[in-house]
């Protein structure tokens, strides 16, 4: 049992809330305390072994055995909290008043004992099964009571229920609505700010630390580039964060998903961009020149990692002391820099300490955070994500730092950072997820055009009494072809070319690495391209040559094999967000140009496949054309690819590598249609011309690290085990096993009753494409008369789907109902080409109308999936503008989804929003029978 959650949540110089506390007594006690935070909930807290194991009950306790109350399992508390009573200060974990609604002792309704300890022991043993029984003696709550582990809610979710015995009743007990040590109603305790009522007596409250929460920033000023000594500054002071208020940090916390501390993480990687831009949506970094390196902390034991996941624990122990002082368990990602007189990152420096064992100032700017005290928050926001991160850093530490950001105003900013001759800015987006081991568009690099990385490709014979060598032939990859790019002299010491000579002669070659060898004023020693050294200069040349390059160090950290192909994305466009324009209301005009804009939009995204059939286009490839079979890791997940040359659509000539990297390619869009989703495999192992078979149980015949899913069946009774997607690595595993189409299932695992979408699916005979096209626009014209959202996309087979958005709010049932009603009224309207029975021999020649798609393991192909068609073509989502006649299936395909999607995002998004209101909407459909 431990209090260390709690504590870590709280900070007990702005709240009055208890540390810690013990019993005197033989007696277990319980408490219920009324909690009005963030929303209205009561808090169920049992006594064991010296804590209060605690539950959030959103609806509060019921004595009627018929109902089922959720109960979310919370951190321990202390034992003295169960007298706590008063106002959490704004700003704190469970900001909000708090009333003892109810207390007493308790036993367990299985033993019959008087010793504390065995009482106690059989309960931690029921708590470890999931199923407590025990019987409370309290002022409102009495007899016997249950709570419940309830499968398939998520790991803390619980249920309390009342038994059956004589203090069951129907009435609602939660209209006793006072406390039952003050006699106040939250209501009046809250009117009572700046006091606390404990075992009914008054305590008074620091009124100047409640001030001190309630003013407390959640981010420190945007204008500070740097803490610490001779710190680096932000451009100027008209570059600042938005003024609007943070979401608490507590809050956040709970957004984090529970999971297991990983071990070994490659980290998220930016790619180049070109130039400078300003976005709203985008934050702006100091780009470190120093190590990367990823810290695993785990009760005071620290793992330092490079990006590759070579240990840098004894070659920076600086650092790692450091680490071990901040007392707590996190895994997060930052760079580790050696700081000049000036407070600039210098490499050079950074590099004689590794090296030579020289004095230098090391710090360890932190970035992000990954994971922290039992969950994984990478699927949280990026600026959430630094928030928690900045909340949970150790004070005035000179090793550790926080690297702080901009918002807004990239250009400016990089342009105060190169004038310091900084290596460059840090671009990333505010709402970007971290991509583990991926080089994400997310995140870009903006680089000072006056440092480069360039490959060392040979060396001069020296001159005069110059040892060891002249200087060093420099290259650098134009796609793959190693070109040279001038040779620098400048930046050594004797001790510096005595290093690099000995690094050098296990690198010699007869042979020029250059396609095309250049002429050198001196012999030259060429060696094989595997080093990466740093080097600034003063200008490239037209024809590509450095002007005055000086040597600044070795990018230990970096292999040249992977400065192939190094791809340079265009800046994003400016953007300023919450422009005067966007609001204006739409006037006549302001109509005729939205559908000119649509009408442009429709041309623009109904792309055809290119003259030259690649498999995917847009982005770099996850498998190369020379590998045949490889080991990835991904997501901190080995997976093996193999038979990657195997034809999977025949006519095309394209292989199963094309599919995964299309799906690789596409992954941060399609995921949020497939993420926490039970899906149904269906498997292609011989491409679409071969045996397939639809696989559903995956129990026992897939890696260890897959999640699944139970799920019993109503047809036979039997449990099945569907395959859960969880990240791109499962994406990838899935596509590995040829499944060429993604079926994920409406509803997440953590609401499987509730779908996130109604689906009404148009199945077409031998009808031609333009029958399916009038269908959907009838569809979509019931649907807007309703007052319904709806979304359209291909199947990517013969038909279309129309998706309305639930936001998991509805049964089965009720969107199947929906469906039935809206797909009668349309079958109505097109009679002789529509048709709403199942049987395919009664709807021979008409579209059938599917509305019992909606039914819990039922699936249709997921937004950007593949289907295996001929012209292996995709899934697309469409804006309604574009569904018009002339439109066809195969503009949509494995060649042209990525550069689509590139141009329109994801026009489905709004799909997985908030969802429609069905008691405003089902008034409306009726209307129209």
């Amino acid at each position: 049992m431990t209090l260390a959650k709690y504590k870590q949540k709280r900070s007990f110089s702005e709240t009055p809330e208890p540390k810690g506390g013990k019993s005197k007594d033989n007696d277990l006690r319980f408490v219920v305390q009324k909690h009005h935070a963030s929303h209205l909930h009561y808090d169920f807290r049992l006594e064991m072994k010296g804590v209060l194991k605690s539950w959030a009950v959103p609806k509060g306790p019921s004595t009627d055995p018929s109902v089922k109350r959720l109960a979310m399992m919370v951190e321990d508390h202390p034992y003295d909290y169960r007298n706590f009573e008063g106002t959490i200060p704004e700003g704190n974990y469970g900001a909000g008043t708090v009333i003892v609604w109810d207390e007493g002792t308790y036993t367990s309704a299985d033993v019959i004992s008087d010793d504390k300890k065995v009482q106690e022991k059989e309960l931690l043993q029921q708590l470890s099964e999931g199923k407590l029984k025990f019987t409370l003696y309290g002022k409102k709550l009495k007899g016997t009571w249950a709570l419940v582990k309830a499968s398939g809610r998520g790991e803390n979710s619980w249920l309390l229920m009342k038994l059956k015995d004589k203090y069951a009743s129907t009435e609602d007990i939660t209209k006793k609505d006072k406390s039952v040590v003050s006699g106040k109603t939250v209501e009046e305790v809250a009117a009572t700010s700046g006091n606390v009522w404990m075992s009914g007596k008054k305590a008074a409250v620091s009124k100047a630390a409640m001030k001190a929460a309630a003013s407390k920033k959640a981010v420190v000023s945007a204008t500070k580039a740097v803490r610490g000594k001779k710190a680096l500054k932000a451009p100027s002071d008209d570059i600042e964060d938005a003024d609007d208020p943070a979401p608490p940090v507590n809050d956040l916390l709970k957004k984090g998903k529970r999971a297991k501390m990983p071990e070994a993480v490659k980290p998220m990687l930016a790619t180049l961009t070109d130039k400078p831009f300003d976005n709203d949506d985008w934050i702006y970094e100091i780009k470190w020149d120093g190590y990367r390196a990823i810290s695993y902390l785990s009760n005071g034991k620290v793992n330092l990692l490079s990006r590759k996941l070579i240990s840098f624990n004894t070659k920076f122990p600086v650092i790692v002391d450091a680490l071990k002082d901040w007392k707590v368990n996190a895994v997060v990602d930052g760079e580790i820099v050696a700081i000049n007189d000036t407070g600039n990152p210098d490499f050079q420096a950074l590099q004689n300490y590794v090296k030579n064992g020289k004095q230098a100032r090391l710090v360890y700017y932190v970035f992000d955070l990954l994971w922290y005290d039992g969950k994984d928050y990478t699927d949280l926001p990026l600026t959430e994500r630094k928030q928690i991160l900045q909340n949970i850093l150790p004070e005035d530490s000179e090793v550790i730092h926080f690297s702080d950001h901009i918002t807004g105003k990239g250009t400016d900013f990089f342009h105060a950072a190169t004038d310091k001759g900084l290596e460059g800015v840090m671009a990333k987006r505010a709402d970007s997820t971290y991509a583990i081991d991926t080089r994400s568009q997310s995140w870009l690099k903006i680089k000072n055009n006056q440092k480069m990385e360039a490959i060392i490709c040979g060396y001069t014979q020296g001159r005069n009494s110059r040892k060891h060598f002249g200087a060093l032939i420099l290259g650098k990859y134009k796609g793959s072809t190693l070109t040279y790019i001038g040779h620098t002299g400048g930046g050594f010491n004797e001790q510096s070319l005595k290093d690099l000579y000995d690094r050098f002669q296990d690198l010699i070659t007869d042979e020029s690495p250059f396609k095309k060898t250049p002429k050198t004023n001196m012999p030259v020693t060429w060696l094989r391209p595997a080093l990466v050294c740093e080097v600034k200069f003063a200008e490239v040349t037209s024809d590509g040559i450095l002007r005055q390059p000086i040597f600044l160090g070795l990018r230990e950290d970096k292999q040249a094999a992977n400065e192939k192909n190094e791809k340079v994305v265009k800046a994003p466009k400016n953007k300023s967000a919450g422009s005067v324009n966007a609001k204006k209301k739409a006037t006549p005009e302001s109509k005729k140009q939205t559908a000119k804009a649509e009408s442009k939009l429709a041309k623009k995204v109904a792309m055809k496949a290119p003259a030259k059939k690649s498999g995917s286009s847009s982005s770099e490839k996850l498998l190369s054309e020379d590998q045949k079979e490889i080991t990835l890791t991904i997501n901190s997940k080995q997976l093996k690819f193999t038979n990657l040359d195997k034809i999977y659509w025949p006519k095309e000539k394209i292989t199963k590598r094309d599919m995964l990297n299309y799906y690789a390619n596409i992954a941060e869009f399609i995921l949020p249609y497939l993420k926490d989703r039970p899906q149904s495999l269906n498997r292609y192992p011989n491409g679409i011309d071969g045996l397939s078979f639809y696989q559903k149980d995956v129990e026992g015949k897939v890696a260890d690290w897959v999640e699944t899913f139970s799920y019993v069946s109503e047809s036979d009774g039997e449990t099945k085990h569907f395959l859960v997607c969880k990240d791109e690595a499962s994406l990838l595993y899935m596509a590995n096993l040829g499944c060429i189409e993604m079926h994920p299932w409406h509803s997440r695992v953590q609401k499987p009753d509730n779908p996130d979408w109604c689906v009404i699916d148009l199945d077409p005979d031998q009808n031609p494409f333009d029958q399916v096209i009038e269908t959907a626009l009838v569809i979509k014209d019931v649907l807007d008369s309703a007052g319904a959202t709806s979304y359209v996309k291909t199947s990517g087979s013969t038909g279309m789907h129309i998706l309305l958005p639930l936001g998991a709010k509805y049964s089965y049932d009720q969107s199947r109902m929906l469906a039935e009603l809206i797909v009668g009224i349309v079958n109505k309207q097109l009679p002789k080409t529509t048709s709403v029975e199942r049987s395919p021999a009664k709807r021979k020649g008409l579209i059938y109308l599917d509305f019992l798609q909606n039914r819990q393991i039922q699936t249709i192909a997921a937004p950007y999936s593949l289907r295996p068609k001929p012209g292996a073509t995709a899934s697309a989502p469409l804006d309604w503008s574009e569904v018009k006649k002339g439109l066809k299936m195969s503009d949509f395909n494995i060649f042209n989804m990525r550069d689509r999607i590139t141009e329109t995002g994801d026009i489905l998004k709004g799909v997985l929003g908030k969802g429609i209101d069905l008691n405003k909407i089902l008034p409306k459909v009726q209307g129209l029978l």
